[in-house]
């Protein structure tokens, strides 16, 4: 189904949409990351407590709030380094879950509590923020570090990371989405997977290669609320299926005929093919069950191969292969996205913060990872020349390419099939999306785990798009 014509998309990584007139983009911000927090995360005074890995020395301090995913943990146990060639800078890590870590750090940074001098955000917040003003320009910064290479971060991901051309976060990883499959899985039983797959294609493979009966899942698909978790893949889907949140008059849309279809795709999938426990089970789950060889397939963030081909941590290593995320009505289906380190305005130590982001996300540190822990082990997806050094090239010829194709395919155009007026794929790049997708992720887990039908699941969803999309029809003059 081709774009209306005369109507264009939101582009990706254009900044988010202004407001005639009403309650501020700031002060919207401030209500839905505060709300949201305070739903969703323990006290912020607690940050020093439970999840803080604290670092050694009696200089400067720092306090860096990051993701508790694999490559963050291996920057962590990789600080020693750092701290060798800064003695005078003590850092002091705050290493939290995925949705506690979103929701500590949009309300600190939001409400300029300055509790941390490094936040990990994405391209979701960056642009926001800088509009904002909350986060601080990173570009003189990245321009006068010596060896920094600010250009060769992949375009995509650096374009995503700048607000009106200047860099406000950088990343320590990129990623799209792609489908991985157990190779030698395929083999013993004679399957091929399909060049570019579709999800009926894919459905059908699930349920030749589904055994519960030996622990072993058809398909691996994230079912854990959240709007980073379960609401990143099941976007994409509907987005392929010719879905979207809103229409371009703001309309909410969730309650559409091609919405359905994608989320009840996606639920039948998962109940029928998918992970004991799915309601619950998140990036990191799924992580853990396919690199067990507990899973033929899984759809999901292209940086899983760091963990995925580590013969330390995987037992498939060498056994998978990669293909791009499955489609129904579009070319592409990938989302983008980055995990990227900022420094608040609020931060009273930005020289020593930058010191910090500058050595997590230079050239350098990724041959120290590679040569440190493994070369399977290199954060992807953020530099052009990560792939150029020979050993990384060498351990990454599996999905070199096609993490890189999926990155450049991650576009409105390639992955939607109408025109929506937000920036994003796999989110809706506007404040309240952190509350809403949470919100509709919850329905959406209750629905995969028979708590919820998928007819009330869909109408309550609806409700809370309607709500956010009423402010936005008025702003533009809607009805």
């Amino acid at each position: 189904m081709p774009a209306v014509p005369g109507r264009r998309r939101h582009e990706p990584g254009g900044p988010p949409p202004r407001r005639a007139s009403g309650e501020s983009s700031t002060k919207r911000s401030v209500r839905a990351a505060v709300g949201l927090a305070a739903a969703g995360a323990t006290a912020l005074a607690g940050c020093a407590g439970a999840g803080a890995i604290a670092g050694g020395g009696d200089g400067e301090q720092i306090v860096v709030a990051i993701v508790s995913n694999p490559q963050m943990q291996d920057a962590i146990s990789l600080e020693e380094h750092f701290r060798e060639d800064h003695p005078g800078i003590d850092v002091q890590f705050v290493s939290l879950p995925e949705n506690e870590a979103r929701a500590k750090i949009t309300a600190s940074v939001a409400t300029g509590g300055g509790e941390f001098d490094v936040v990990m955000i994405s391209n979701y917040e960056t642009q926001m923020w800088a509009e904002n003003g909350w986060i601080e320009n990173l570009q003189p910064y990245a321009d006068s570090t010596e060896g920094y290479a600010p250009d060769d971060f992949v375009p995509s991901v650096r374009e995503a990371l700048s607000y009106e051309g200047e860099l406000y976060s950088v990343p320590f990883y990129g990623e799209s989405s792609f489908l991985a499959y157990r190779e030698d899985v395929f083999a013993e039983e004679g399957l091929e997977m399909p060049e570019r797959p579709t999800w009926e294609q894919v459905r059908e493979l699930a349920a030749e290669l589904h055994d519960p009966a030996d622990d072993f899942s058809g398909i691996c698909l994230r079912g854990l609320a959240g709007w980073g978790e379960n609401m990143a893949p099941m976007s994409t889907v509907i987005n392929t299926f010719g879905g979207r949140w809103f229409d371009m008059d703001w309309n909410a849309t969730l309650d559409s005929p091609e919405v359905r279809e994608a989320v009840e795709m996606y639920i039948d999938t998962v109940q029928r093919y998918g992970e004991p426990g799915a309601a619950t089970s998140g990036f990191g789950d799924c992580l853990t069950r396919f690199s067990q060889g507990q899973a033929a397939m899984w759809y999901d963030a292209t940086s899983m191969v760091s963990s995925v081909e580590d013969p330390n941590a995987s037992t498939v290593a060498g056994d998978v292969g990669y293909a791009p995320a499955p489609v129904a009505e579009t070319e592409a289906a990938g989302w983008l996205y980055s995990w990227s380190l900022a420094i608040p305005t609020t931060s009273q130590h930005k020289d020593a913060a930058w010191e910090f982001v500058s050595w997590m996300t230079h050239p350098d540190y990724m041959r120290l990872v590679g040569e440190e822990l493994g070369w399977e082990r290199v954060p992807p997806g953020s530099r052009l020349s990560t792939y150029e050094i020979p050993e990384y090239a060498e351990v990454s010829s599996a999905y070199a390419d096609e993490t890189l194709q999926a990155m450049e395919e991650a576009t409105q155009e390639n992955t939607m099939t109408q025109p929506v007026p937000y920036p994003g794929i796999q989110f809706v790049g506007i404040p309240e999306f952190q509350d809403l997708g949470t919100r509709v992720g919850q329905q959406m887990s209750a629905a995969i785990a028979d708590q919820r039908s998928l007819d009330d699941a869909l109408a309550q969803s609806q409700l809370y798009a309607e709500t956010v999309a009423e402010t936005y029809r008025a702003e533009t003059g809607g009805s």
